[in-house]
């Protein structure tokens, strides 16, 4: 399963770095900076070996939908994608409502991967308006070419901002690319990241709370090679 060229295979689109940083200080800046969170605590979150489909997923939808009285979309991933979340927790109540938020949002995007929907109304619900063309665009790189994703993407390290105001936050994480790959729907032809690719990617995602109290992604930055176990 090796790619002779190219980009990574299950990497998201992103915005450049000088879009991602006006768009993070414009939130954060309004609202007051505040300082971050690593997260505390162990084990994967929601889904970590087979999905959304265990008790543990439900327990975490039904918590996090009670938290903001929010109904927020069921978001299912098989067992042939293991999208797992390691050390996602915060003792402050806020952060873990963003860090919750940003999980789902990638959860959504992947899913749709998986499902063949580029509407995904699971992926606007958690996209800004800005933003979820560009996450459609990245989820049709996979479906207009018959590809769905396989194998296991660990997210680790996880750290929250928050505004002072409770508005705007952000999020940066990691992600181990280095056992997951896509598989062809037709032919069934599986394709890993190019030979010589950095499997760590670190991502921050800018955060804006709307008016139902979703944390919804406003722009997304990554640095291959920018984070490691």
């Amino acid at each position: 399963m090796t790619n002779s060229g190219g980009d990574s295979t299950v990497a998201r689109r992103t915005l450049p770095l000088t879009t991602l940083t006006a768009t993070t200080a414009l939130l954060l800046t309004a609202c007051g900076g505040s300082g971050g969170d690593s997260g505390a605590g162990t084990g994967d979150i929601k889904g970590a070996d087979t999905g959304s489909g265990g008790p543990s997923a439900a327990a975490s939808a039904s918590a996090s939908s009670a938290a903001s009285g929010v109904k927020r979309p069921a978001i299912s991933l098989p067992s042939s994608f293991r999208l797992t979340f390691e050390n996602w927790t915060s003792a402050d109540a806020v952060k873990q409502a963003v860090l919750d938020d940003a999980r789902e949002e990638l959860r959504a995007g992947y899913a749709a991967i998986i499902a063949d929907n580029p509407d995904s109304t699971a992926v606007t619900f958690y996209d800004s308006a800005g933003v979820a063309p560009q996450t459609k665009a990245w989820i049709k790189t996979y479906t207009d070419k018959d590809l769905t994703v396989m194998g296991r993407l660990p997210v680790f390290g996880p750290k929250a901002v928050v505004g002072s105001g409770g508005r705007g936050a952000s999020v940066s994480y990691c992600t181990d690319e280095s056992k997951a790959y896509t598989k062809n729907r037709k032919t069934g032809k599986e394709t890993g990241s190019p030979a010589g690719t950095n499997p760590y990617v670190v991502y921050t995602v800018s955060m804006a709370k709307n008016a139902q109290g979703v944390w919804q992604n406003t722009s997304v930055h990554s640095t291959r090679g920018g984070c490691s176990r």
